[in-house]
């Protein structure tokens, strides 16, 4: 019976260590969609200023 208590509370601590990893892993990515959102976004600006400007 201890046994089968020790391997669950193992299998939550290593469900909780994987739900961390996934969670920070989700974090990095939406960051970094973000930043290169916001790099496309200042990129097109300045091409279409330079567009405007040799019309």
């Amino acid at each position: 019976m201890l046994r089968k208590a020790q391997s669950a509370l193992e299998y939550l601590f290593i469900l909780a260590a994987v739900l961390i990893l996934v969670m920070v892993t989700i974090r990095v990515i939406f960051s970094s969609v973000r930043a290169i959102n916001s790099s496309v976004t200042e990129y097109v600006d300045t091409i279409k200023d330079k567009i405007l400007e040799t019309l």
